[in-house]
């Protein structure tokens, strides 16, 4: 989402109207949930996907007219037994698209790119809203709670049910939709080596912002870790004068050795973080544990440890073993944005 709002801040720049088109609401068997978005331009489809398929097919071609009337309105396709060949689906369901027309220069939008990206920098969990009340125009809006509004004034009903869930909220008879943009929160991975290297592209590929943290230089280069935010190289006894872990992050401990392991809990042990999960075996973790123990940690200090790290799903290579620590931080994080 950041780079399609990066792409409709340079297309406004470049004197081009654009539509942005959105999956509201869905049902049934469909390619793509609420949240799915593509930017349209003159040039056709230049970034995002609402699922392939002859609906993006039609939404595309429905943009260019929405580009030539200037207007933006609510498509509703409805594909029932008979609508679904006609489309040539394979699946049902019901989609309702949001085709939000945006004139070139809007300087209120072109504001609100600038805003989006200081969130992303900032790390700010943010919402993005949209007004869907057919011919309003659609404005565009973000909400966080650090920073408050921008782009367009909320009522406090739709503030006060924002929901880790997309959803669309009626308010005085106008109509809004709300998704989460940025989720707070990021990865602090202590270790460079293998699976590191494998789990960083794989967790930026989900929206997670990682940052990898070792001892070595030669470790941290940032080219060894595709879609990383930053790295560190660090003294594992002082993690703490490097970087600040928040309740809202996730430590993955992952180093060459016991030793460093044990300095790493035992920093990490010392913050709110969300998620503290250790690679090892039942023996490793039991040495390392009475370490900890000597050094005054607890048993209840253990329960927030998950070891081994990841999933269960039979892993042996880096690459399978990031898959299975990838699909358990996705889980963690629906848990917590849950609540």
């Amino acid at each position: 989402m950041r780079e399609l709002f990066r792409l409709l801040g340079q297309t406004l720049k470049s004197n081009e109207d654009a539509v942005l088109v959105t999956v509201v609401s869905s049902s049934g068997s469909t390619p793509r949930g609420a949240g799915a978005r593509m930017l349209v331009t003159k040039a056709g489809r230049i970034y995002g996907t609402i699922g392939g398929g002859a609906v993006e097919y039609k939404s595309e071609k429905m943009a260019q007219e929405v580009l030539q009337k200037k207007s933006s309105h609510t498509e509703y396709f409805r594909l029932y037994r008979n609508e679904i060949e006609d489309l040539g689906m394979i699946c049902g369901g019901s989609v309702d698209v949001y085709f939000q027309y945006i004139p070139a220069g809007d300087e209120n939008i072109l504001q609100l790119t600038e805003t989006i990206e200081k969130l992303y920098q900032a790390g700010e969990q943010t919402w993005l809203i949209s007004e869907i009340t057919e011919g309003a125009g659609g404005a565009l809006g973000v909400y966080s709670k650090q920073s408050g509004t921008a782009g367009m004034e909320l009522p406090q009903e739709v503030i006060s049910n924002l929901y880790s869930h997309s959803q669309v909220h009626t308010v005085n008879e106008k109509k809004y939709y709300s998704e989460l943009l940025i989720r707070a929160g990021r990865v602090f991975i202590c270790g460079g080596g293998h699976v590191a290297q494998e789990l960083v592209p794989v967790l930026a590929r989900v929206n997670f912002r990682c940052v990898v943290l070792d001892d070595r230089p030669d470790f941290t280069k940032p080219e060894l870790f595709p879609g990383v935010e930053e790295t560190h190289v660090v003294d594992f006894d002082r993690l703490n004068d490097y970087v600040t872990i928040t309740e809202d992050d996730f430590v993955c401990i992952m180093t060459r050795g016991h030793a460093n392991d044990r300095l790493a809990q035992a920093q990490a042990l010392k913050t709110p973080a969300a998620y503290i999960g250790v690679i090892g075996s039942a023996r490793k973790t039991a040495g390392v544990f009475a370490k900890l123990r000597e050094e005054g940690f607890t048993d209840e200090d253990f329960k927030r440890i998950t070891t081994p790290i990841g999933l269960d799903i039979m892993a042996e290579t880096p690459a399978e073993i990031a898959i299975s620590i990838a699909a358990q931080l996705i889980r963690k994080r629906a848990e917590l944005l849950a609540k």
